[in-house]
This record gives C-alpha cells, structure tokens and sequence, in this order.
C-alpha cells in the first residue's frame, strides 16, 4: 500500500513527444532522427495543446519520504571508503550545474568517493548516464544522473520505487534491468543499474538498419512479452516499450556477410563495415526506462508511448491500459524483422492513414466514440480526412508507399511468414479489448516454432 500511495502522489511528468527518442538506462527524451523521415515537427496547434497538457497534469504533491537525504546508513553504504582513501578519491570542487539543471563533469573526476566517472553514455531530457567503475563492488556501472529539476527528482523517485519493486521477484531480476542503488548527490538523484549491452535500436543502426534474422526476432519477442507479463501482473503498464528501450545483456557479437541493403550500399560507400553485419552472440535482453510507468488504476495522462510505437486508442483519446504495451510490442517485432520503423511519422492524421493503409479502415464504434481533439481527423464523422487533409504531397507519398502488413513481412521473412503475420495481426488490432494479453501472446505458434 505504501508503495502504490508514493505512485498516487506522483507528479505526472507528459514524457511522450513526436521527437522522443531514447538512450540507455532509462534516460528520458532523446532525439531519434536517424532512419526517420522529417516532416517538420509538429503543427503549432498540436504543440500548444501538448503544453496546455502538461501544464495542465503538472501538480505539486506532498513532501514524501523520498523527498529528503537518504538516511546516513544508506548514505554511508553509498559512500564507502575507507579513512585513507577519502582524499585520494575525494570528489571534484562543487561546480553549478548548466542552465538545463544537468550536472557537470569531468572524465576521470569521482561521482562520490566510491564512483570514478569513464565516459558519458547519453543524454536526454531526464537526465545523462554515465559509465563509472564502482570501487566498493569492483564492477563496472551504469548511472543515471538526473537533472536538478524538482519534477524530474520526482519521476526519478517513482522510478526507483518501481525498480525495487520489479526485483522483489527472480523473473524481474531476470527481464528487467537491475537496481544496485541510489543517492542524492549535490541535488541530484544518482540511479546506479547493472551495466548492460547495446539497445536493439543501436544494434539495427550499426547494421545500416539491416534486419534481425527471424529465429532472434522469435527469441526478442518472447523475452518481451515475458516481462512485460511479469508488469501486468504487478499492475503497472510501462507504456513506453520501443527498440531503444530493450537492452542486450552482452555487447559481444560475431560478424557475418553482410545482408541485402547492406551489399547494396557497398556501391556507395567503399568500407568494410559495409560487408558485414553484426549480430549478437547472446539473444538476452532487459527491458529499461520505467520514469512512465504507470499502475493500471491510477490517473492516466492522455497522450503516451513514443510515436512510432503509439496505440490508435491514445490517438484518438479513447482512455488506454495494457493493451498500449502490446501494441507498441507489435510494431517492435515488424520493426527488428524489417529494419524500418512501421510507422515514420510525427503527425496524427498522417499517422492513423499509416495505419489504414497497413492494416485496412479504422472501426466504425472507435471513429465514434473519438474524443472532440481528434473529430477534426474525420471526414462527416465516418471516414478518415485523407488525402484531403494531409499536411503536404511528401506526406500522401509517405502513405501511398506503405505496404500492407503481410506483403511487408513476406519481404523480409521466409518459413515462418504466415505465423508472424498472425501474430502481428492480433497485436496490432485496432480494438484494444480484442488485443491478446501479453501471457495470451506468448502461447502464440510462432513462438512454439522452429525456422
């Protein structure tokens, strides 16, 4: 009960955008730009809604116990140095953060006498992770080192709770990134994880963008829908499932000929790393990022999910729950089978035309019960406004170009085309009360066969 009471008290933080992008460890808004087709961001419209939105879901809460210091026991453990080492690993004079509230450092300097920082692994809106050598446990770490901004302390702290509380079963031990500690380090909560491998998402980039063999895409998808089970069970929806946010656990890999849009680029670009592609020695993965996880019956902000992974239900403000999950689970699994995100966009109407074009027309009830934002994208309240409504010529070509889902995946898969596309048919139905739950899908054939 404490724990879902320090949920309630939450400050919902609108961390959804249409440039959202990620970087590892859960770090908040990126900027995904590569392999992506730029339509020119969102109209002004939508972009002054989103603000009224946020604003709007942007509350003060009570001070919680998290609010404070953690207590000198815990503060001790995190510090943990023996009297002669203190100044030989003393951390670097107090410096003021940027204007953007993220902590400034140097390569080298100790983040707390028991950290040595190596190199920053990425940034976003939440916050920058850095790669550090714990001293104490002799291991190399991952920490997220959150902005100074009361609201983003505040998201860190609900993430942490989560964290700890994914880990009180051997399965989120196991599927979901792990928790070693936290601290509060000159007005900066510091997450400490395991240090994992690559996300799927920059293990396609280094490849061009080529596919993921089937058999891996099969073991991929089993894992995540495994722990994404294990949350529904727990009652909390991530809603923020996307390539970037699904961690190897090792970076090694073996190199093999390079697939068919890699060969082709050879023409183009005279390198070796354009003859082959790389593909993991291990297929075990972590699910990351849980700063937008939310419990099934608390206040739900209305717009969630990254874009490109974004159910019809959101778009059309119909209320959203677990079925979000497996639909954006749905769009992973084309995405790592083609190499291409389904649906490049950053515009709703454009979007929802994507989605008819691959799946066929949006249903009549959904159309009907859509809420008064997304009436305008609805011709007489029956039909699509498209192409009448499309922003511009490059945006009906970006449409017309689509595919429909089964001649998509026929492309890039061969024995176990009909089982997949099966699959993706029942996690991308536009109903989300017809959508299978994530224990349903992983009794799905597909995952039952051998390629």
């Amino acid at each position: 009960m404490e724990f879902i009471g320090k949920m309630k008290l939450r400050s919902e933080i609108l961390r959804s955008s249409d440039w959202m992008g990620g970087w590892s460890y859960a770090i908040g808004q990126g900027t995904r730009i590569c392999g992506l087709r730029n339509t020119g961001g969102w109209p002004a419209m939508e972009a002054d809604r989103m603000e009224k939105e946020q604003q709007r879901i942007t509350r003060k809460r009570p001070r919680s116990a998290w609010d404070v210091v953690p207590p000198a026991q815990e503060a001790n453990k995190a510090l943990a140095v023996v009297k002669n080492e203190v100044k030989r690993h003393a951390s670097p004079p107090r410096r003021d953060d940027d204007r953007e509230g993220h902590y400034v450092f140097n390569l080298g300097e100790n983040l707390t006498p028991r950290y040595k920082i190596l190199s920053k692994m990425g940034e976003g809106t939440f916050g920058r992770v850095l790669e550090c050598w714990d001293r104490q446990t002799r291991e190399y770490v991952a920490i997220k080192v959150v902005r100074s901004i009361r609201k983003y302390r505040d998201a860190a702290m609900v993430e942490v709770d989560i964290l700890k509380h994914l880990a009180q079963n051997e399965m989120g031990s196991l599927r979901c990134v792990q928790i070693r500690t936290w601290f509060d380090y000159r007005n900066h909560i510091c997450i400490v994880f395991e240090k994992l491998g690559p996300s799927l998402f920059d293990f396609l980039k280094r490849n061009k963008y080529c596919p993921f063999p089937v058999d891996l895409v099969r073991e991929f998808g089993r894992q995540l829908l495994e722990s994404v089970a294990y949350m529904h069970d727990l009652h909390l929806i991530h809603t923020d499932l996307k390539p970037e946010n699904i961690l190897l656990v090792s970076s090694e890999y073996i190199k093999l000929p390079g697939c068919k849009r890699m060969l082709e680029m050879i023409q183009r670009v005279s390198s070796d790393e354009t003859q082959f592609r790389c593909l993991p020695k291990s297929s075990a993965i972590k699910l990351i990022d849980f700063g937008s996880t939310a419990f099934d019956n608390e206040n739900h902000s209305s717009i969630v999910s990254t874009r490109h992974y974004r159910a019809p239900e959101v778009i059309l403000g119909l209320g959203w729950s677990y079925p979000c999950d497996l639909w954006s689970i749905g769009c992973i699994l084309v995405e790592l089978c083609s190499g291409k995100a389904l649906f490049q966009t950053h515009e709703n109407l454009e979007h929802l035309a994507m989605m008819e074009r691959v799946l066929g027309p949006l249903p009549g009830h959904m159309i009907q019960s859509a809420d008064q934002n997304a009436e305008k994208y609805f011709k007489r309240g029956s039909r699509l406004n498209w192409p009448e409504g499309a922003v511009s010529r490059e945006s009906i070509r970006a449409v017309k170009k689509l595919d429909r889902l089964k001649d998509m995946v026929s492309q890039y898969v061969g024995f176990s085309r009909s089982l997949l596309t099966d699959l993706l048919y029942d996690l991308l139905k536009y109903d989300p009360s017809e959508r299978p739950t994530a224990r349903q899908a992983l009794n799905h054939p597909f995952f039952k066969s051998i390629a």
